[in-house]
């Protein structure tokens, strides 16, 4: 038997364990994918630190003024709210093209579609690298001592990077087959960021418009910014986020199950 005839009757599960396991592939790629949209440029991807910088020295003692939360409160918050959310977007929104964007590798030959999913991850990581360390002058300047739940924000990366991979496979998948849909997904992440504590505080929302924080990203932004800001994220954040990664499984698992072997036929 061949091996591109083996590798097509793999199980679901071996079949995705094949594209997890080559990181050699999929980091390699990422990186180059880094290179190539900052060929000839004098900073790299320090732009995006740059760029992200301003923007979020800008925005702070504005917003701080309109709101009427002092500085050393806010800046912090609004920080990694811009921040985490910038990587948020680009996760769901390069979702959608995981697939699309690798055509050429997968109609020249056989490539576990998960493979693509994480090289999408990987690539937004690296980026996700370079502005975080935006937020060390931020809490430097802010006085935030950071104590042993910190460590919280370990289990809730981890956390945010299964379910960003569950949905790369739902979104890959769906996109894929119908492409209207990543439009659909850019609105809806446009309007979620206003329906997300990402520029304003959620101890300014009047009691009956809590429920907005039960978003699965609010829950997600405040699990990962609570233990930087030297703060205990609440529980219902914790059950919130395990209940959606849940969901998530089940749908990963059955769209991946069903129609993982179509996707170069929809290419």
């Amino acid at each position: 038997m061949s091996q591109a005839h083996s590798n097509l009757h793999r199980t679901p599960w071996g079949d995705w364990w094949e594209g997890t396991r080559r990181t050699d592939i999929w980091w390699t790629l990422a990186w180059f994918d880094i290179v190539l949209r900052y060929r000839r440029s004098m900073l790299g991807p320090l732009w995006l630190t740059l760029s992200m910088g301003a923007m979020i020295g800008g925005m702070g003692p504005l917003y701080s003024s309109l709101f009427g939360t002092e500085l050393s409160k806010f800046f912090p918050h609004l920080a990694l709210g811009i921040i985490f959310w910038t990587f948020f977007n680009s996760m769901v929104n390069d979702s959608c093209n995981a697939f699309i964007g690798s055509g050429n590798y997968l109609k020249q030959g056989y490539f576990p579609i998960s493979l693509f999913v994480w090289r999408s991850m990987a690539r937004n990581s690296i980026q996700f690298a370079h502005q975080i360390v935006l937020y060390i002058p931020v809490a430097l300047w802010a006085g935030i001592s950071l104590k042993a739940h910190a460590l919280l924000f370990i289990p809730a990366f981890v956390l945010f990077l299964i379910n960003a991979h569950l949905l790369g496979l739902v979104l890959g998948l769906v996109c894929t087959r119908f492409r209207d849909v990543a439009q659909i997904v850019t609105s809806v992440m446009q309007m979620a960021m206003f329906l997300t504590p990402v520029f304003w505080l959620p101890e300014s929302l009047p009691g009956r418009a809590q429920y907005i924080l039960w978003n699965p990203l609010a829950q997600m932004l405040d699990l990962l910014r609570a233990p930087l800001m030297g703060n205990v994220s609440d529980a219902h954040n914790w059950h919130g986020i395990f209940f959606w990664t849940a969901v998530n499984l089940a749908i990963a698992s059955w769209l991946f199950t069903k129609y993982r072997r179509r996707v170069v036929y929809w290419l």
